[in-house]
């Protein structure tokens, strides 16, 4: 593997030019009275958007802000059977020697900025929680990653990239924290690389598999047991996403070339396409219109533009149908009531050593954007003194 390489974003004036130019030429459908969100993202804040991206919003504002926060790099990763990717990352280490070392994975339509809030949180030094070296890759295809160049490339190469990323920064223990597609990603990391390497795991998009007759005890128990509030509001919406919220899923399961054109040639498709996720997956989280047009920016600058990262549902689809073996290394889960997926905690513990589980009362689908001290506090409780996963990295307590 090569050495890393400092990154800094510099987006070029062109790319700048072009995208104003585009704004400009922009035209929107006329909408029914009193449509709200009803048939998806409503006309006058697609135009409210659209006017500030075109003459208010400052990328090379953020840009900067970016810059000065995240401590960026890149590498070549190998991977095998598709050689070698150029990736990107976030790596800040604790003043703390022991930090235990954690890999952050993002998901769609989420990027490596989702880290920016929790990792001074993370990395923070005290003497009553753990302390974190911190990494946060852009998965391939995502950002400043290098996309995959061949078919086929599934969770086992996404899963190979992010160990390989660890063990060059010298981590050959390591502990996890994924939602979206990290958390299918860290989960087989937890399958493939669990025990030697992968030592612990965190995921705020606790999956579990659905009771089934091929597990009569199983089958009964779920049969027979009451929900309870919380469990019968999860359920609900979880309905509701897989009845009016899953059309994205299948087109980007099954024609991501298809739906990529509109992507990469219109900026408003792509702020339209990825705004509706960020208002209707999260729980009543108050975006600024500069932090939408900033996570929209990312995926419109992005290294491979913007249809490289829908094939990750094409190539993962039978990955998230089917989410394969349980691992056996200590699982944590925190439990957000406006996740797209919302399942039973007790579905979860029949299947995984779910050693810390937490549920709060608000929160959606971004939890490290949404809530970030909370997200904090319940990796800090899973790996402090006494608690379920402490020193499970040997010799990186954490603490000073």
């Amino acid at each position: 593997m090569s050495s890393e390489t400092p990154f800094q974003i510099d987006v070029p004036d062109e790319k700048l030019t072009t995208l104003r130019a585009k704004l400009e030429l922009a035209s929107f459908p006329n909408e029914l009275e009193d449509a709200g969100w009803k048939y998806g993202a409503p006309l006058a804040d697609m135009k409210r958007l659209t006017e500030r991206w075109k003459n208010g919003y400052d990328w090379r504002k953020y840009e900067k802000e970016i810059n000065e926060q995240l401590p960026m790099f890149t590498r070549d990763i190998d991977v095998d059977g598709f050689g070698a990717l150029n990736i990107h990352y976030v790596h800040k280490k604790s003043e703390t020697v022991d930090a235990i070392p954690l890999l952050f994975c993002h998901g769609w339509p989420g990027s490596f900025l989702e880290v920016g809030k929790i990792l001074p949180l993370l990395t923070a030094s005290a003497p009553g929680h753990p302390s974190f070296h911190v990494v946060a890759l852009s998965l391939p295809g995502f950002g400043f990653s290098e996309a995959p160049h061949k078919q086929g490339f599934a969770i086992d190469q996404y899963a190979e990239v992010a160990h390989k990323l660890m063990v060059a920064l010298g981590y050959n223990e390591y502990v996890t924290q994924g939602g979206d597609w990290g958390g299918f990603i860290t989960r087989r990391m937890a399958s493939v690389y669990g025990g030697r390497h992968h030592k612990a795991w965190h995921t705020n998009f606790p999956i579990a598999k659905t009771p089934s007759w091929r597990s009569p005890l199983s089958f009964l128990s779920f049969l027979l047991t009451p929900w309870s509030i919380e469990e019968k509001a999860g359920i609900e919406r979880t309905s509701w996403f897989h009845n009016k919220g899953r059309g994205y899923f299948s087109q980007q399961s099954t024609q991501p070339q298809t739906l990529g054109y509109g992507l990469t040639d219109s900026p408003v498709g792509l702020l339209a396409w990825i705004y509706e996720k960020l208002v209707l997956w999260t729980d009543n989280y108050n975006w600024s219109d500069d932090e939408v047009l900033t996570w929209i920016s990312l995926y419109w600058f992005s290294r491979d533009g913007p249809a490289a990262s829908l094939r990750i549902y094409f190539e993962l689809r039978g990955d998230c149908e089917d989410i394969g073996q349980n691992p056996t290394i200590p699982m944590g889960a925190s439990f957000f009531p406006k996740e797209i997926i919302v399942l039973p905690a007790a579905w979860l513990r029949k299947s995984n050593n779910v050693v810390f589980e937490s549920h709060h009362k608000t929160g959606g689908h971004f939890a490290a954007t949404e809530h970030p001290e909370v997200l904090v506090q319940d990796m800090q409780k899973m790996f402090a003194k006494g608690g379920p996963a402490f020193a499970i990295v040997p010799g990186r307590t954490g603490y000073a």
